[in-house]
């Protein structure tokens, strides 16, 4: 500000943002918390993925059920435990998706509080038996979480 020109006003400092990654320690350190990152939006993709798939084994199950409490159980056309199979594996089916997705969601909330490394290993295993997105997931998963750098993170939040 010069004496002559009251008016004139010093420069405003340049805002400078800081973000997570810039206050990490190490290049190494960034690339884990990215990796993990991401493995995280593919396990709720997944999980969406697998919850999609639920109402169609409850069909299943419903459909099976309710042909078989309309079936004829005796005679030439007693097939009415064909009926009651379908209903089964549509319920397990079911039930089977539920338990993926909840465990699914749960692993991507624990490798955001990078807890529960087992459990992830675990999803990850069953996740290899979605061919071809689960198996890419759950290779990568296995990759990343094998890291002496991504196991230190994990232990020190133990």
């Amino acid at each position: 500000m010069t004496a002559g020109n009251p008016d004139e006003r010093p420069a405003p400092p340049p805002f400078v943002p800081t973000y997570e990654y810039q206050r990490a320690e190490s290049p190494r350190s960034i690339i884990d918390a990215e990796h993990i990152r991401l493995l995280r939006i593919g396990y709720f993709i997944s999980a969406g993925q697998t919850a999609f798939l639920i109402p169609f084994g409850l069909m299943y199950a419903g459909m099976g059920f309710f042909t078989a409490s309309f079936a004829p159980s005796s005679g030439a056309h007693g097939m009415s435990w064909v009926s009651w199979i379908f209903g089964i594996f549509g319920g397990v089916f079911a039930v089977l998706g539920v338990v993926f997705t909840a465990l699914k969601v749960l692993t991507a909330i624990r490798l955001k509080e990078r807890r529960s490394r087992v459990l992830c290993m675990v999803t990850a295993g069953i996740s290899c038996l979605e061919v071809p997105y689960g198996t890419a997931l759950g290779v990568m998963t296995f990759i990343v979480l094998s890291r002496p750098s991504v196991r230190q993170l994990f232990d020190a939040h133990h």
